[in-house]
Formats: structure tokens, sequence, C-alpha cells
């Protein structure tokens, strides 16, 4: 994920909206490479019923990340400590 700074983020709004609309890339917004606000597609479901930020997990691509990420417990090991 990239920070970019406020003034940036500001200059190429559209250009970045865009950007996270088609690609679906995630950008930090703030200041002295802190970052303190997202930029992140809005998910296309949305369950009034919900909160924003359990929406923003539950239907974006957020996490998608994980999908590359090996399995740490197979359900088998989770069977044995939680069931």
């Amino acid at each position: 994920m990239k920070t970019i700074s406020t003034t940036d983020a500001r200059k190429n709004i559209k250009t970045l909206v865009e950007l996270v609309k088609e690609t679906g890339a995630v950008f930090a917004i703030g200041r002295r490479d802190k970052p303190e606000a997202l930029l992140m597609k809005f998910p296309r479901d949305y369950n009034k019923e919900l909160n924003e930020i359990t929406n923003m997990n539950a239907y974006s691509e957020s996490f998608a990340f994980l999908e590359e990420e090996p399995d740490t417990y197979s359900p088998n090991d989770l069977k044995k400590k939680y069931v």
C-alpha cells in the first residue's frame, strides 16, 4: 500500500478515485509518510443492518491479499482446539 501526501491526494483526487475504482488499489493518505486515512473501493454489496466497518471488511476486497497466504491451521486443527 502506498502512502500519498494530502497535498498530492488533493491535486490528483480524480485520478486516484478512478484508479481505485478500476483496479481495487488501496492508498493511504497522510502527512510525513504517516497514514491518516485510506482510499479504497466501496463494497458492491452493502448491508444496512451492519455498521460501516463490518460492511467494508465483509464486502470489500480489503482482505483479498490473504488469499495468497498459506493456511495457518487445517480444519482438523481447529476442531481439536475449539470444538
